[in-house]
């Protein structure tokens, strides 16, 4: 496995592979790696020749500077892990190789990123969409893996591809979670053992909306469903929303989504203590 800090050793690398006709597969990452992040790069090294793992915590999508520097960071044990799992090359450049300069350039989604997550945290679609352009252009892959788990994330990248015509196909991952159905994130390093097992609302209240929006209920009626499910773990609910996958059109209910468009999927965000927390569910 190679491993690269600089841009320009990189692209030489790529060049060589790409010019010996081999398919590359990126898996954008921000370290702190987990199952789920190695589940990408599996699927990566099942589908392509050559796949490259990028680890960046990327300050531009951090809207909060404490979240930025709370950010576990642990570059050591991710790439013993990436050993183990296929993979080819990992990019893991300062801050200072992918920024040069103090970024000038702001990505406006429309929709896409002033609802749920881009509602929450201003800005941050627009640091997303600067870093994972720069990482497209850098590696110029022929794939790239995202999880489901940030499905407003994919959604924006897929529009993102779209409107610059980046000539690569785009994958979800489904999520990969613990056996008690908590999402895998990096974020979990930063729950405490309490915060850890109180974090399973957020899959329980998942599974609760799933069946009560099936039999019938409302939107409405199945928020409030949720909110009970987190007062009562006293955990903080920040949204609970029913949306298209595709335009991520918030839906009043079910019938509601454009079925050509996407499937609706359940959207939830909160806080277990100071760790911000989002997990998905297509309702279907």
């Amino acid at each position: 496995m190679e491993i690269f800090k600089q841009i320009a050793p990189l692209k030489a690398f790529l060049n060589a592979q790409k010019r010996a006709g081999k398919s590359i597969g990126l898996v954008p990452t921000m370290g702190a790696l987990h199952a789920g992040h190695l589940s990408l790069i599996t699927t990566s090294a099942a589908q392509n020749d050559v796949t490259v793992c990028s680890i960046f915590v990327n300050p531009t999508q951090f809207n909060n500077p404490g979240d930025l520097q709370k950010y576990p960071r642990t570059l050591d044990k991710d790439t013993l892990l990436l050993e183990k799992v296929e993979c080819d090359a990992v990019f893991c450049p300062d801050a200072s190789e992918m920024y040069p300069e103090r970024s000038i350039i702001k990505f406006d989604f429309g929709h896409l990123d002033k609802v749920m997550e881009g509602a929450f945290r201003p800005g941050h679609f627009s640091g997303v969409g600067l870093v994972v352009s720069k990482l497209f252009n850098i590696i110029q892959p022929t794939h790239a893996y995202f999880g489901q788990k940030d499905w407003q994330q994919f959604a924006v990248i897929r529009r993102l591809v779209d409107e610059l015509n980046f000539d690569l196909e785009l994958t979800s991952v489904p999520t990969s979670r613990e056996d008690d159905g908590l999402a895998m994130s990096s974020r979990n390093l930063r729950l405490n053992p309490e915060q850890r097992q109180v974090a399973t609302v957020f899959y329980e209240s998942l599974m609760a909306a799933k069946q009560a929006l099936q039999q019938g209920k409302t939107v409405q009626e199945t928020r409030a469903i949720v909110q009970t499910k987190f007062d009562e773990r006293r955990v903080s609910l920040e949204y609970f929303e029913l949306a298209d996958s595709k335009n991520l059109n918030i839906l009043e209910n079910v019938k509601a989504s454009d079925a050509p468009s996407g499937q609706p999927i359940m959207c939830i965000a909160g806080f277990v203590g100071e760790v911000r927390l989002i997990d998905n569910m297509f309702l279907q």
